[in-house]
């Protein structure tokens, strides 16, 4: 039981503070600058969303008002069979500017990005999503290192944002800071192992259909462009912004979607664990099937060390285990009693009150 207790419990520094600091190192000596530069290339914006009619009008607008020549691009939204009018509100913008994909049933966020693709004229695609806000420069940001031959895909950084400041010190924007961080060190070894979906970017040439109902296509599609052989960069200069998550419940969904995102990925591409085959073999195996192995290894960690108790030493981690759980379900139950609270739509989280 010992030995099952410290495998795990190397594992768990090894994937949330090991890696990070390998990284860090290997950033020190492996220098892959991208040479990024300002062109300006057709580009196709896609929007893919379903039920959206609070905000749809106000972020198309934002995409409306980005700073890129009008004429190179081209802003398709491909909705994805809603139901509450999401539509009729597009209809009422009716700009030259904005192509309409309309799915007349739901067929889920990967089907919606296929049929927006087969319209998508220009040489870069990019994807976004319906929450979030862009900076006038995000596009003219994230093109710009297409100039780099190199380079296959791009992605921004997301600022989460809550009312009373950028990027708060609260538990889930810590850990997108933390998150972040470790996306740039990636980006300057060689590639990120995944893509903020609410902003990135790809050759269109490089783009594949997705798979029915795949749920991560903010990582199944960079990581087909760096197995063709080229970079996916993360680029700090093109930034969207997006509100904190209004409860735990969301944030442990998401959680739950990219945990169930990642399994998938194993299924669909099979050489992502073939070293000869992915090019980022250690990076996807230290930040993806780490974080996959981190709950089991969590429980293996708790039950051996509760077999372990008659020891001093391990019975003095095991309470430290133990309050440490107790808090989380104690967090857990708070959480429930303010979930019931009505939260605002905010258009703009830079303008949140």
């Amino acid at each position: 039981m010992a030995i099952v207790f410290w495998i795990s419990c190397l594992l768990l520094v090894y994937v949330f503070f090991g890696y990070p600091l390998i990284l860090a190192g290997l950033a020190l000596v492996v220098r892959k600058p991208v040479q990024k530069r300002k062109i300006e290339p057709s580009v196709s914006l896609i929007l893919a969303a379903r039920n959206e009619a609070d905000r749809i009008g106000y972020r198309i607008r934002n995409l409306l008002s980005l700073d890129y020549p009008k004429d190179k691009l081209q802003i398709i939204l491909a909705l994805d069979g809603p139901t509450d009018g999401t539509e009729s509100v597009v209809h009422c913008l009716d700009h030259s500017q904005l192509e309409l994909v309309h799915l007349p049933w739901p067929r889920g966020k990967a089907a919606a990005i296929n049929a927006a693709v087969k319209r998508a004229t220009g040489d870069i695609i990019v994807f976004t999503d319906a929450r979030q806000i862009f900076e006038p420069n995000a596009v003219r940001e994230l093109v710009a290192n297409f100039a780099d031959p190199r380079v296959g895909g791009a992605t921004g950084e997301l600022i989460l944002e809550s009312g009373a400041s950028n990027e708060p010190s609260a538990p889930v924007g810590l850990y997108w800071r933390y998150e972040k961080r470790i996306r740039s060190l990636e980006s300057r070894i060689h590639s990120v192992v995944g893509v903020t979906g609410a902003i990135y970017a790809v050759r269109r040439w490089l783009f594949r259909p997705l798979p029915d109902k795949a749920i991560l296509d903010d990582v199944m599609i960079p990581m087909r462009i760096v197995m063709l052989g080229y970079r996916v960069v993360f680029d700090s200069a093109a930034k969207a912004y997006d509100s904190l998550s209004c409860c735990p419940a969301a944030e442990y969904a998401r959680k739950v979607r990219t945990l169930a995102g990642n399994y998938e990925l194993l299924a669909k591409i099979p050489g992502l664990t073939s070293p000869s085959i992915n090019p980022i073999f250690f990076q996807f195996v230290s930040h993806k099937i780490g974080r996959l192995i981190a709950p089991f290894a969590l429980a293996a960690m708790f039950i051996s060390n509760a077999l372990l108790v008659h020891r001093p030493f391990y019975a003095l981690l095991f309470a430290g285990q133990s309050a440490w759980y107790t808090c989380a379900v104690l967090g857990h139950v708070e959480s429930l009693r303010h979930a019931s609270a009505p939260i605002p739509v905010v258009n703009d989280p830079r303008k949140a009150a």
